[in-house]
């Protein structure tokens, strides 16, 4: 675990590995830091003047050598808060600028984008989208359609989808075809009566995207997404419309 730590913080594993010898040794001379970490000394000092670059290792000169230190270990919090800092900083330049730049240059024409998953990884992947999606909308709200035979399947692989759904805020319309569901925060829910049994099927509509999740055999579900403003504009409009004469 120590080491993915020091990967995220972007320590190699050798800066990681030197770093911690240090802290063990105190200061210490080339010769005796290549020697208690292995590495040898030509590979060794280029690693440690890239942990001192990074604020990680400092240095002093005794005589006509130089004894190399570790900071203290609060200093691993700093290079994560930097980090931090900096990711804070792409994601928002990410979505001000770079995003619609790179959405300016895509062509004018209009085109559907389809995409297949399957098993509950894939399940997951497309609940996600959902919340995803509809979290960075103004209005956080979308619609279903769901029968009973699916939901067994639907949230097996993401049990706390809806209390997830709830803490982002978003507002979920459904269409239940035949029996069952049951009421949830920030859901509203109205029935379309059947006769007989119904098949296993789920339609999300939450634009630019539609997903529909069915059942390929007896215990395995798969999902088609798929991504038009076009599609997804019909069938809002079928679903506002079957929504309010019920």
């Amino acid at each position: 675990m120590i080491e993915q730590t020091f990967e995220q913080l972007g320590l190699t594993p050798r800066e990681s590995l030197l770093y911690q010898t240090l802290l063990k040794l105190g200061p210490s001379s080339i010769r005796d830091i290549a020697e208690h970490s292995g590495i040898n000394r030509g590979t060794a000092y280029e690693s440690l003047k890239q942990l001192q670059s990074k604020g990680v290792v400092s240095y002093f000169p005794k005589g006509k050598r130089r004894f190399f230190t570790a900071e203290n270990p609060e200093i691993l919090l700093s290079l994560a808060e930097d980090r931090r800092h900096r990711l804070d900083k792409t994601i928002e330049t990410l979505k001000t600028t770079i995003i619609p730049n790179l959405h300016q240059q895509q062509p004018e024409y209009h085109h559907t984008n389809v995409r297949y998953y399957e098993g509950d990884d894939g399940i997951e992947w497309v609940l996600r989208d959902i919340l995803n999606v509809v979290s960075q909308q103004d209005h956080k709200e979308y619609c279903v359609f769901s029968s009973k035979p699916i939901r067994p399947y639907l949230y097996r692989p993401f049990p706390n989808y809806t209390k997830q759904r709830v803490k982002l805020g978003i507002n979920v319309k459904v269409i239940a075809l035949g029996e069952g569901g049951e009421e949830a925060e920030l859901s509203q829910r109205k029935w379309i009566k059947t006769e007989g049994s119904v098949d296993a099927s789920y339609i999300a509509i939450y634009p630019p995207k539609c997903a529909i999740i069915s059942l390929v055999s007896k215990n395995f579900p798969s999902a088609v997404v798929l991504e038009s403003k076009d599609i997804a504009s019909a069938q809002q409009i079928i679903f506002d419309t079957l929504w309010k004469m019920l």
